[in-house]
């Protein structure tokens, strides 16, 4: 991802928060291809990074985020503008135009995105179909379910989880998934590129990490929530888990709910302060939170 460096150095924090969790979740093998069940358990990890004490400061060695490491790229040829800015401009979108013809204009809609080119980092679509009917019936939501090239079954999988509350994402290119991103008051998805589109235009985000490390290639912004197991798992940057057991099958949906309602809460923060409402403001993105006892 393209930018460039933020004026002041600061320092790559996080915010590491217990919860434990008895949700069983059936997951599909990512290496073998197979259906195997087996309990959700581990920690919820909301991060910008790795446990405190656990990493140094926002550009030092090998620790930087990508952003970071290619900007330093920039200073060879003089380049010593150090703002982040990632100038995406407006974009006409066909999909988002029939997209609203199926969500009315003031109801809000989140994008899931379920899909990834490396097989170990897609947490399962059963995993995500409970998510959208936590997202309908805790936020408001009408959950929208992406899918790129051969992926509609999986979008379809999802969509059959969600107990009728997520729809099918029109057909989408990427000029599509920018408008799309914009217009959403939140994007839950793994480590791949509609992600890292949503971070860039400036939607909240939920994302999950399993063989890469959220510290180096997450959202660079401090509000959003990321649920990890780069810490626990034995395939760092391989496409295919070779542990007997896969680290996102050890994500609990609970852990992924919470994640969301604190994403969620500190946008609504942000718009009680005064947020740019254009942005990352709950005004402007519709969206309601009810109670943390409406998890699943």
């Amino acid at each position: 991802m393209a930018g460039s460096r933020s004026g002041s150095s600061t320092t790559l924090t996080a915010s590491v928060e217990l919860q434990k969790s008895n949700h069983r979740c059936r997951a599909r093998d990512p290496e073998r291809g197979r259906w195997r069940g087996g309990r959700a358990r581990g920690s919820l990890c909301l991060q910008r990074g790795r446990a405190e004490g656990e990493q140094g400061k926002k550009g030092e060695g090998d620790a930087a985020h990508v952003i970071v490491k290619n900007l330093r790229v920039l200073g060879a040829v003089g380049v010593q503008d150090e703002t982040i800015a990632f100038p995406i401009a407006n974009v006409d979108s066909p999909a988002l135009e029939a997209l609203r013809a199926r969500v009315p204009g003031d109801r809000p809609f989140a994008l899931i995105n379920p899909g990834a080119a490396w097989p170990n980092k897609r947490w399962p679509p059963q995993c995500f179909g409970e998510i959208a009917s936590f997202l309908r019936d805790a936020a408001g939501l009408t959950p929208v379910v992406l899918w790129g090239p051969g992926e509609e079954p999986l979008a379809e999988s999802v969509i059959a989880a969600s107990s009728g509350a997520a729809i099918l994402a029109p057909p989408t290119r990427v000029p599509d998934l920018v408008a799309l991103s914009r217009a959403a008051a939140l994007v839950v998805s793994g480590d791949t590129g509609p992600l890292h589109i949503a971070v860039a235009v400036g939607t909240p985000t939920v994302s999950l990490f399993g063989p890469t490390d959220p510290a180096r290639n997450g959202p660079y912004r401090e509000e959003d929530a990321t649920v990890s197991r780069y810490d626990t798992c034995g395939c760092h940057y391989d496409r295919r888990c070779h542990q007997p057991a896969w680290c996102l099958e050890q994500v609990a949906v609970a852990e992924v709910c919470a994640a969301i309602q604190r994403r969620l809460r500190s946008t609504m923060a942000d718009s009680s302060r005064g947020a740019d409402a254009s942005r990352d403001s709950a005004s402007s993105r519709g969206f309601r939170l009810e109670a943390e006892d409406r998890r699943p």
